[in-house]
């Protein structure tokens, strides 16, 4: 049930964005009692993939594990890629664009 609450407020996001004139042209969703994965591309050049899974089921320690990546094309004409797990140890982006926290 959580997960597909974090999509539901993930596609009102996207859907909701002030961009003027921007279609979707790509919306894929397939979504299971224990996982989901849903893909969204629009008009402008952004795209979203995502995939969730839930671990542990019926366990203190269930928790849903999420891969993904999302690109917009940005105001100086690059596009950005971000690729990211969420999961029991944070949210874990990862882009060539993003710094890179210093190994201690």
């Amino acid at each position: 049930m959580k997960f597909l609450i974090v999509f539901v407020a993930l596609f009102a996001l996207a859907l909701a964005a002030p961009v003027d004139d921007v279609k979707i042209v790509r919306l894929d969703s397939d979504v299971q009692p224990d996982s989901y994965k849903y893909g969204l591309e629009t008009s402008d050049g952004t795209q979203k993939d995502e995939q969730g899974q839930l671990k542990n089921i019926g366990t203190e320690q269930e928790a849903i594990s999420v891969k993904g990546s999302f690109s917009f094309v940005a105001d100086d004409g690059q596009t950005y890629v971000v690729n990211y797990i969420a999961d029991e140890n944070g949210f874990q982006p990862q882009g060539a664009h993003l710094p890179v926290a210093p190994v201690a």
